[in-house]
């Protein structure tokens, strides 16, 4: 193993071998090709994010490893990953929080979204979850990661927004809405 925060070479390799599906502005597949190849060719692909809770209400968040190609070193949410050929996004994302976080808890879909500029052309699907157990993080993967409260999250936010992922000031920005809207 690396060090903290740094991924081994040969895990780099495989990384960038991995399959994904190229797909259209309306998340529908149109080829599959690795991740690496998608990436040099900017091609819109599948992800999942996965918001986790603890039992006081708090979101668990992490710092990217310095080795991510994209945002290193900035928070993120609690889980997330591309989605493999062959994968459904449920299954993508119960393998993300497992290999992330060490757990494995019941996950709800929340939303689907459309990949934007916000998303790094991704297409996003995200789920929430609750647990009672402190994650495990993988140090290959994430510098750092604690449980916060809804509050504390956002005065941050508001403050130095620069210290979290684009996608993720997105999506907890329309995660806030749509709960907003189905609690009214």
């Amino acid at each position: 193993m690396g060090k903290r925060g740094r991924l081994p070479k040969e895990s780099v390799q495989a990384i960038k071998k991995e399959q994904l599906e190229a797909v259209d502005e309306s998340c529908n597949p149109i080829g599959v090709l690795t991740r690496a190849e998608i990436h040099q060719k900017g091609l819109p692909h599948r992800s999942v994010h996965i918001f986790l809770f603890n039992e006081e209400g708090q979101i668990y968040i992490h710092r990217r490893s310095l080795d991510r190609e994209e945002n290193p070193g900035l928070w993120n949410s609690s889980a997330s990953g591309h989605i493999l050929v062959g994968e459904t996004p449920l299954v993508s994302a119960k393998r993300e929080l497992k290999e992330e976080l060490g757990l494995n808890v019941k996950l709800t879909q929340v939303l689907n979204v459309k990949p934007c500029p916000e998303t790094n052309f991704e297409c996003v699907v995200l789920f929430e979850g609750r647990t009672k157990k402190m994650p495990k993080p993988n140090p290959r993967e994430i510098l750092e990661g604690k449980f916060i409260s809804i509050p504390e999250l956002e005065e941050w936010m508001e403050k130095n927004p620069e210290d979290f992922s684009p996608t993720f000031r997105y999506l907890w920005k329309l995660y806030r809405e749509t709960k907003a809207q189905t609690q009214e």
